[in-house]
């Protein structure tokens, strides 16, 4: 999986057809999306088939965004099964730019998880009581 672009777009009718059209008219795919908004102000979390791409397009429009490497892990599916994978990170000082559930198996919750610092995130993750990180 490529980079995962968290972009902030208006939060009015049309914004995220807008960039999906973008995307799409110069061939790129978009592979996993999310989006959310409150107020004025919506974010959409987004994994495309070509990161350079995307941050052509994403720049040509004016919207704001932050990238981050993209980490999946296999996070437990129970109570507090994201939370401690998020405490892991914040003790070790990682930010998490946006996080996406791609799949899910008995038991497991994948998510992909935009960091800024995938080796310490790697290190931090790769000790811990989690089903994988991939």
């Amino acid at each position: 999986m490529g980079h995962q672009f968290v972009v902030q777009l208006d939060n009015r009718p049309g914004e995220l057809a807008h960039l999906a059209r973008a995307l799409a008219t110069r061939g790129i795919n978009i592979t996993h999306i999310s989006c959310a908004g409150t107020g004025t102000i919506a974010c959409a979390y987004v994994t495309t088939t070509d990161d350079t791409e995307t941050r052509d397009v994403l720049r040509g429009l004016g919207h704001d965004f932050v990238e981050g490497a993209t980490l999946t892990v296999d996070v437990l599916d129970r109570p507090g099964g994201l939370a401690d994978v998020a405490e892991r990170l914040a003790a070790a000082g990682v930010n998490i730019f946006g996080t996406l559930c791609v799949g899910r198996r008995p038991g497991v919750i994948e998510m992909a998880f935009a960091v800024d610092d995938e080796a310490k995130a790697l290190a931090v993750l790769a000790g811990a009581q989690l089903t994988g990180v991939h």
